[in-house]
Parts: structure tokens; sequence; C-alpha cells
């Protein structure tokens, strides 16, 4: 008898002494995450091309032309939207430029932001 108290005191004790801090629930941040984050350049002069520059993602089915944040300069797009995208790049006086697929994963909480760099070719 006095081994069973004994091995339901060590459980007990083991079972209280779990962390607290992973108790099986996530916590997520509010943030809006982008999947997509595309800087477009001049190949030749490495200047950063933004006006006029039209940057598109398709996946599937589903097709999104991507916003200017022109404090950073980048183009966002693919929020919260994991997928496999092909991104194309355009601008007047500029060869068209044809991603090969982007993969972009999520975890639990948000997606996970794939970066791509394009230098643009004048014609």
């Amino acid at each position: 008898m006095k081994k069973i108290l004994l091995f339901m005191s060590v459980l007990a004790i083991s079972c209280n002494s779990n962390d607290d801090s992973n108790d099986g629930v996530t916590n997520c941040t509010e943030e809006f995450v982008y999947g997509l984050n595309v800087n477009v350049k001049d190949a030749v002069t490495n200047a950063v091309l933004q006006e006029g520059v039209l940057v598109k993602a398709v996946d599937g089915t589903y097709s999104e032309t991507l916003e200017i944040v022109e404090s950073v300069p980048t183009f966002i797009g693919a929020g919260e939207r994991a997928g496999n995208y092909v991104v194309t790049v355009s601008k007047e006086g500029y060869q068209t430029y044809t991603s090969p697929v982007v993969t972009v994963e999520a975890n639990v909480c948000h997606v996970l932001t794939e970066t791509l760099n394009v230098s643009l070719q004048p014609e």
C-alpha cells in the first residue's frame, strides 16, 4: 500500500511540474503577413524601378496584381495566402520577366514571406 501511495505521489508531482508555457495553445500575432515581396531594379543601372511597373502573381486560377510600398520600395501581395506562384514583372521599355514557381508556405499562424529580386533588362 505504501508503494502505491509513493507511486501516486510521484505521479502527481510529475504531472503538476509540466511546463505551463506549452499548454497546447498557439499564440499568433494579429499582423497581416504578405507571402510575396518583390524588389525590381534596372539590370544595367541597378536603379530601383517603381513607376509604371506591373507585378502580377498567378497561382492556378488565382491572380493578383501586387501593390507598391513606395517607402520601402517593394511590391507586396499574396496576403496570408500560401500557394505556388508564377510572378510576372513588366514595364514599358523593358523585357518582361517571368519567374519560376515561387512557393509560399505557411506555419500555424501566418504565411512565410518569399522575397524575389528581379532585374529587368532594357529592350
